[in-house]
């Protein structure tokens, strides 16, 4: 197991041009922007308390979704239904990692982190949804102020 995903590493590596280097270097860029921002950075700030075990857990995640390095152990999904975040901040929050992996990475290995970025925000975005009763359809997105109470029915 540890060889193969050596391979796939080595592989992702020759193609895209990620490593480990470049994607420290992407998640510190990316999160000074998000911590200097009016709407994802207060969200962040009253959440996380150390954010260099916060950045160290983030590069190991995105070494596990870059790369496949296996670094990271945990469950995103877990730690992100709370959060009082809806459509507008995922926007914000792709549109802020899209221009980081522009600016500090090449094109093609930009492309590859922006992929993977836009799956797990459309993931969290669904899996919000659904902690707050909403069964999103294609194409539709959670609107934090479109809940409609549990006795008066679910966002459709």
């Amino acid at each position: 197991m540890i060889e193969e995903r050596s391979a796939l590493t080595v592989d992702i590596t020759g193609r895209t041009g990620v490593d480990a280097r470049m994607t420290t270097r992407l998640v510190h860029g990316f999160y000074a922007q998000v911590r200097a921002g009016a709407l994802l950075g207060p969200v962040f700030d009253a959440h996380i308390r150390d954010w260099d075990a916060h950045l160290a857990r983030m590069c190991a995640f995105w070494s596990s979704v870059a790369l496949m390095s296996g670094d990271y152990h945990g469950n995103p999904m877990g730690r992100h239904p709370h959060l009082p975040v809806d459509a507008r901040h995922f926007d914000r929050w792709l549109a802020l990692f899209e221009a980081s992996a522009a600016a500090l990475c090449p094109p093609v290995a930009a492309a590859h982190f922006v992929e993977r970025a836009r799956r797990i925000a459309q993931s969290l975005e669904l899996g919000i949804a659904s902690r707050h009763g909403v069964r999103l359809g294609r194409g539709q997105r959670f609107h934090r102020d479109a809940v409609v109470p549990a006795s008066e029915g679910v966002q459709q």
